[in-house]
C-alpha cells in the first residue's frame, strides 16, 4: 500500500489561554420556537468549539454570547433529556444530528483532523518527537509515554482516537492491534481540559484535533491522512471500516470529521450568530479544515435562513 508520509509539526509554545464560556439557557422544550430570543444568544458546543468560539467568534458578532461547552454526546445528551435549550448547538460530529438530536436540518460547517500533541520539555514527549510520524506508535505501545485521550462515551473524540489507533494498525506494517494495546481508563479527560493537562505535567502527548493544538501553539504529529479522518477520498472504503457503540446503543461508524450546527430559536440575533459561526473566517484561523463542500446544508432549511456563504 501507498503510504503518504506524515510530519512532526513545531510551534512556539506560549501560555494556554483559558476560558470559562459557562451558561445555561431556560430548560424548556420544542426544537423550535418563534419566541423572541433571549439576550445573550446561548451557544451548546463541543468542546473542540470553545476556544475557537470564544476568541475567535464572539469579538465578531453585535451581540453578547453564552458559551456553554463539552464533549458533543455529553451536548447532546443535555437537550435529549432537557437539561439544556439552548439558542444553537454546534457538535463535532453530524451523526449525532441523526440520533438522539434529530433536528429537521442542519448545517455542516468545517471538518478537522486527529493528530498526537506532545509536549518536548518531558521525557516521554521527546520520545515521541524522535519518534516522528512514522513511529510515533512505538513509545505509546512501550509504555514510554503517559498519554490523554478523552472519553468515547462522552465525546466523537474519544471514539475518533479508537478509529485511528484501529486504522493505524492496519497502515503500519509492524504495529500491533493498538486499538487494544494502547487505551486505558487513566488516559481519560475531559475535552475542555485535555491539553491542559500539559500545564500540570499530569501528560506528555494527547490525541487532539488539530485546531486545539494549533490555537493553543503545542507541538504536534500530523498523521497521513488515510488515519486521521480529514479526507473524503477514504470515508467508504477506509474510514467507515471502524465503529464504536455509545451507552445508548447507537452505533457511530468511522467516517470524515465533520462540524455540525443548527437554531433552536427563530429570531433575527440568533440567525446572525449563526450565520457567522458557520461561514466565519475565525475557523480557519483557529486550524479547522475548511472546503468548497463547506457549509452544506441538509434537511428542511427555514426560509429565515441565509445558505449563502459570507466572508469576515
Amino acid at each position: 500500500m501507498g503510504k503518504q508520509r506524515g510530519r512532526v509539526r513545531r510551534h512556539s509554545r506560549r501560555q494556554l489561554l483559558r476560558t470559562a464560556g459557562i451558561g445555561v439557557a431556560g430548560v424548556l422544550g420544542g426544537c423550535l420556537s418563534s419566541a423572541q430570543s433571549p439576550n445573550p444568544v446561548s451557544i451548546l458546543s463541543a468542546g473542540s468549539l470553545q476556544y475557537a468560539l470564544e476568541n475567535g467568534l464572539k469579538p465578531t458578532v453585535d451581540v453578547p454570547l453564552r458559551i456553554e461547552s463539552h464533549g458533543s454526546a455529553t451536548v447532546a445528551r443535555l437537550i435529549d433529556e432537557g437539561q439544556r435549550d439552548p439558542d444553537i448547538v454546534a457538535v463535532a460530529d453530524t451523526a449525532l444530528f441523526d440520533a438522539p438530536l434529530s433536528p429537521p436540518w442542519y448545517s455542516a460547517f468545517a471538518s478537522n483532523a486527529v493528530v498526537l500533541a506532545y509536549n518536548p520539555d518531558t521525557s516521554g514527549g521527546q520520545r515521541m518527537e524522535e519518534a516522528g510520524a512514522e513511529r510515533w506508535y512505538v513509545p505509546l505501545v512501550d509504555d514510554a509515554v503517559s498519554l490523554g485521550r478523552t472519553d468515547p462515551d462522552q465525546d466523537p473524540l474519544g471514539y475518533r482516537t479508537l478509529f485511528v489507533l484501529e486504522l493505524a494498525s492496519r497502515y503500519y506494517d509492524d504495529a500491533p492491534d493498538l486499538r487494544a494495546v494502547v487505551p486505558t481508563r487513566e488516559q481519560r479527560y475531559p475535552e475542555t481540559g485535555l491539553l491542559s493537562q500539559f500545564e500540570t505535567g499530569s501528560i506528555d502527548a494527547a490525541f487532539a484535533y488539530r485546531n486545539m493544538a494549533v490555537e493553543r501553539g503545542y507541538d504536534y504529529v500530523s498523521l497521513p491522512n488515510r488515519i486521521d479522518l480529514s479526507d473524503r477520498r477514504y470515508a467508504d472504503e477506509w474510514y467507515s471500516t471502524t465503529a464504536y457503540e455509545l451507552p445508548s446503543g447507537q452505533r457511530v461508524e468511522g467516517g470524515p470529521i465533520e462540524y455540525g450546527a443548527t437554531i433552536r430559536t427563530d429570531a433575527e440575533s440568533v440567525r446572525s450568530v449563526f450565520e457567522r459561526l458557520t461561514t466565519g473566517a475565525y475557523l480557519d484561523d483557529t486550524g479547522f479544515v475548511l472546503g468548497d463542500r463547506f457549509p452544506r446544508f441538509d434537511g428542511d432549511v427555514p426560509g429565515t435562513v441565509s445558505t449563502t456563504t459570507t466572508e469576515d
